[in-house]
């Protein structure tokens, strides 16, 4: 394992405690997520199918502009 591999599990780790605090203290404003148009839900009976299209897309945008920020700043 080198130095970098560490910088990277820091960063993740970091990463992943900003998420929890959005989560924890955002909870109740975020509701809309997993809620947005073109999101595909199917609810019949006891049958329920949810494909979150729009809410994936959005979340891979944002994720592939933080990627790009933290390669272009380390």
């Amino acid at each position: 394992m080198n130095q970098n591999t560490g910088k990277y599990i820091i960063f993740i780790g970091g990463i992943i405690l900003l998420i929890g605090i959005v989560m924890y203290f955002f909870a109740d404003k975020l509701h809309w997520f997993g809620r947005l148009p073109g999101d595909i839900r199917y609810e019949k009976g006891n049958t329920r199918i949810y494909f979150p299209v729009v809410t994936m897309i959005l979340l891979s945008l944002l994720l592939n502009l933080i990627i790009y920020l933290v390669k272009k700043f380390l």
